[in-house]
Order: structure tokens, then sequence, then C-alpha cells
């Protein structure tokens, strides 16, 4: 095994130089400074101390930035990731108090073993069978769920923690009279400023200049009410040292909420990771990069950090920045470090009706209008995962609406496979064809032996497709009376032993017939599989051909001359 396997950083170690040094220290300063507002925001949204939301982003992205595969992806707390571990935790513990915080700790720890064991087990393949839609529906709803969590500190309505969705609009509805205006005054202006900010002057960090408008507005108003709450004062140190609990009775109530967190984390990280490195033109690990993000939440559980993932806003960042080498995520971290070491104690000037604003502009950002208009435009199967995972999210538990989405795509990545397409193909004989060449018939309407079917088959046999194979197969036989059917298979990447017995079966039946199944283009690892599994054999040798002209050529002498004699079609040279 090569060190490089087991320390991914050595290969990038290799690519640091005076130029990418510099690129990255630039591209981590932008980091840090973007990531102050947006870890206190994130870790409010959790549950957490303000705090918290900082030391994750201080020690994960360290951790990933190590054993990951990505030169630009940068982790830390997000989200969807922190609004889950609110969901969770709240059910247990008083959110914000030590028995949360103990218990979130213990979830990152799980959630970790669960990512560093899927990416030991090599199974970074599944994440391909994640549709992408099911994420865009659930960070849809989360968003949705964070918006509606932060409009009680917008308007200053009081509303009970963990009220579901519904009622938590109902009491707002209820109480609209009572809203306190101070609050909303402080809130809008945060937004608005952070928009505007955003909109013509892009490279300045809008969260920070909307925070500190909101700040400014809170001490003026601060004259006029008592009622505007500030968040609690970050204290000026680094991570300090914590212990999840281990206990067998707090693992098995939490172990299956964390297997849903690290699933979410890595589709979070690996997407994110893929869609920058189809800009960057770097080819990403998927199995390392679910073992960097394993160690990294494993990591930060003893370092006071909560369940982390890959940051679509900090990544992409940190790309256009013009990060070479994922040292710019270790400087962002440490950056970070020192920044709170000199202006931790002003965090307490901060309002929550402020960090509110923020959040709602953070939640509006997370709704991918573009793909969900998309979606919803021009695909029924798709808009309907869409919308089923986003109703989930809004109604149901969330880890629950997790598992409903990853099931729904696996629903329909078997509802593709299973039905295959089957084009009948026929030899082209126009004027212009100068060789003998199969062509689709539905796009080139064209004569037909009345003997021979020739089929396509274009996805893998296996069990799940068999019966959609087995019924087209049927209905040449039973509805057009053809005995002889050949397929071109160099469309088929797989053959199972079940699809291999129903296609032994076929053949069978039409041998009773007078007929046969017969194969031409294998692809050389099918053929392979097809001779040790003793399919081969089982069919006859004599049906598999390397190339079209001698499929046809061989099976010609079995149709029945009678027939051929008074055909009017004659589409095969040998019928001249």
């Amino acid at each position: 095994m090569r060190l490089e396997s087991i320390f991914p950083f050595l290969i990038w170690f290799k690519l640091i130089n005076k130029e990418s040094l510099k690129a990255d220290l630039m591209a981590g300063i932008t980091g840090a400074v973007i990531v102050v507002p947006q870890g206190v925001a994130f870790a409010t949204i959790a549950g957490m101390p303000p705090e918290y939301g900082l030391y994750t982003a201080m020690i994960t992205p360290i951790i990933a930035a190590l054993f990951g595969s990505s030169f630009h992806l940068v982790s830390g707390p997000t989200t969807a990731i922190s609004i889950v571990v609110f969901s969770t935790i709240s059910n247990y513990a008083t959110p914000g108090s030590p028995e949360f915080v103990s218990l979130a700790l213990t979830l990152t720890f799980l959630a970790g073993v669960y990512q560093l064991a899927f990416g030991i087990a090599r199974l970074g393949v599944l994440v391909n069978f994640v549709s992408h839609t099911v994420v865009i529906g659930f960070t849809a709803g989360a968003a949705i769920l964070i918006a509606t969590s932060q409009i009680k500190h917008l308007m200053g309505i009081e509303i009970a923690k963990g009220e579901s969705f519904l009622h938590i609009w109902m009491k707002i509805f209820e109480n609209i009279g009572s809203t306190n205006f101070y609050l909303l005054a402080i809130g809008l202006s945060t937004l608005i400023v952070s928009i505007l900010v955003k909109k013509f002057l892009p490279k300045i960090p809008n969260l920070l200049i909307g925070l500190i408008v909101g700040s400014l507005l809170a001490m003026a108003f601060k004259e006029h009410t008592d009622t505007i709450a500030f968040v609690k004062e970050i204290p000026a140190q680094l991570p300090p040292l914590s212990m999840p609990t281990f206990s067998l009775e707090t693992i098995k109530m939490l172990a299956p909420e964390a297997f849903a967190v690290a699933l979410l984390g890595l589709i979070e990280a690996v997407s994110i990771g893929r869609s920058i490195a189809t800009r960057s033109n770097q080819r990403i690990d998927a199995n390392q990069e679910f073992i960097g993000q394993g160690i990294s939440n494993m990591t930060g559980s003893f370092f006071s950090s909560y369940a982390g993932s890959g940051s679509f806003t900090r990544s992409g960042v940190n790309y256009e920045a013009g990060a070479k080498t994922p040292l710019s995520a270790i400087f962002s971290a440490v950056i970070l470090a020192i920044i709170v070491l000199l202006i931790a104690p002003l965090t307490g000037y901060l309002p929550i009706a402020a960090m509110a604003g923020v959040i709602l502009l953070v939640a509006y950002n997370l709704v991918d209008f573009h793909h969900i208009k998309q979606t919803l435009s021009f695909s029924k199967s798709e808009s309907a995962v869409l919308l089923t995972t986003f109703f989930a999210t809004l109604f149901l538990e969330l880890e629950f609406a997790i598992y409903f989405g990853v099931l729904l795509s696996l629903i329909l990545f078997l509802a593709k496979t299973s039905t295959p397409n089957i084009p009948v193909l026929s030899v082209d004989n126009s004027p212009r064809s100068t060789h003998r060449k199969f062509i689709d018939v539905s796009e080139k309407p064209t004569l037909q032996c009345p003997q021979l079917k020739i089929i396509r088959i274009d996805m893998s046999i296996y069990f799940g497709s068999i019966n959609h194979i087995q019924k087209k197969l049927s209905k040449i036989v039973d509805d057009e009376k053809i005995h002889h059917v050949l397929i071109e298979a160099s469309g088929i990447n797989f053959i199972d032993l079940a699809g291999a017995d129903a296609l032994i079966s076929e053949n069978n039946r039409l041998k009773g017939l007078g007929g046969g199944l017969y194969f031409t283009g294998l692809k050389p690892i099918v053929y392979e599989f097809a001779a040790q599994s003793g399919f081969i054999k089982s069919i006859g040798n004599d049906h598999f051909f390397d190339t079209k002209q001698n499929a046809i050529r061989k099976i010609y002498k079995h149709l029945d001359k009678n027939i051929c004699s008074q055909c009017q079609v004659k589409i095969f040279e040998e019928c001249k």
C-alpha cells in the first residue's frame, strides 16, 4: 500500500510553491472573513452556543483538507446539517444546554464513524445512486424550516421550542398584531443591507456588513426599548477539548439519527466537490472524501466541533479566490482562530434579530430555484421525487425525510434500469448505404424480415430488467409469430445469473418452435462472464457472432426457404 493512500496530503504537498502559497493565503483570508457570521448563524440554527459554529469552522476544514481528495472543498458547519442536528437533539435535551452540546458531539462522533466506515469499505459509488433532485428538495424544505424558525426572533413573538412547522405559522398569524417593530426593523435592515452589498459590492463580505448595520441600529434603539436581545458573548479562546458521551444507551439512542447525518454530510461533500472539480478539471475520489469527512467529524467531536460537511458557499468562494491546494482551507481555519481571539468580545453586541435577518438570507440562498423550475418543467418522475422529499422535510422528521429521499432515488434508478430501451433494427438498404448497417426502424422506417427480428438492448440484463425484456420477446414470438431473434448486444454492460437463466429459458422456447435466440457484438467483459457462467454453453456456441454479417449469414440458413421464396422484402444480401 502506497503511503499516499493513507496520507493523501502527501500528494498535494508536492505542488506547494511560492505562487501557490500566496494564492492559498489570499483565499484563506477571504474564507475566514466570510465564515465568521456564517459560523455563528449555523450554530444558532443547530441549537448550539454561537462559538461552536466557529470551533467547527476551525477544526473540521483542517482535517478534511488533509485527508480528503478535493483541492477546493472547504468543510465546516452547514445549514442543512445544522438543522438536522437541532431536529435530532432537541428531542432529548434543551437547545443550548450542556446536555444538548454533549449529545450533539456524540452524534458528530457517530456520524464520523459511519462516514469513515463507508470510505474504508469503498462505498463512495453509493453517492451516485442518490438523485441530485433529492438534495434539491431536501435543502429547499430545510430552507423553509430555517426561515420559519427565525420569524419569532424577527417579529418578537413568543413561540415554544419544538413546535411543528404548521403550529409555528399558526402562532405567528394569531399573534401578528403584537409584532415588535424595533426587532423587525433591525432584522430587515440587516437583510436588505446584506442583499445590497452582495449586489453592488460583491467583493466585500456582505453578511458581516449587514450584521454591523444591524448592531448599530440596535444600539440606537436601546434608548427606546429594552426588548432587544443580544447574542451571548463568545469566549476569546481556541476550541477547548471535549468528550462525547460513550454510554451504550446514548449510542443506541443516537445511532439511527447519526446515520442520517452521515449520509447527508457525504452527499453534500461529494456533490459540492464534484461540482467545483468540473470547473477546476480535478478528479474527485469519493471514497477518499468519505474518509476525510469521517476523520474530520470524529476528530472535531473531541475539540468542541459539531457535525460538519462541505460548504457550497465557502468552497465556491475558495475556488473563485484563486486557491491552488487544500492549504487554503487550513489557512482559513488558522486565520479564523486569530480573528476569534481578537474580536470575540464584540459578538456580545450582535442582536438576535440581526442574526435572524442573516439566517433568512442564508436560507433563501439554499433554494436552487433554477433546478427546481427545470425539474418541474421537464420531468414528471423527478418532479414527484422533488416534491415528495420537499414535503417530507417540512412535515416529517428530518432524518426520515433523508432516508425517504434516498429510497426514492433508488426506486427511480431501479425503475429506469428495469425498463431498458429495446429498439427494433433492420438493415439500411438505401442507395447511400455502402455496407450492412443496422438502423432503428422508429427513426427511419424501413422494411423488415418476416422471419428474423433484430433488436438492440440498451441496458444491462439483470433481475430487475428481465421481466421487461421477456415481455418484448413474447410480443415478437406470440403476436408477430417470429421465432428467430437476433440481439445486437453492444449496449449491454453486464448480464447477471437471473438474466442469463431467463435468456436460456427464452432460447429453449424458441428452439421448440424451430427458432432461436442469437447474439452479436457482446462486449469482452460480458462475453467472459457468459463463458465462465455456462451461459454460452447453454445457449449454444453457434448462437454467438463477432460481426453482424456473420450473424445474418448463419441465421439465414435456418430460415424457412418456402417463406423466403415468396418474400417480397429481401433485405439481406443472402436473399438476393
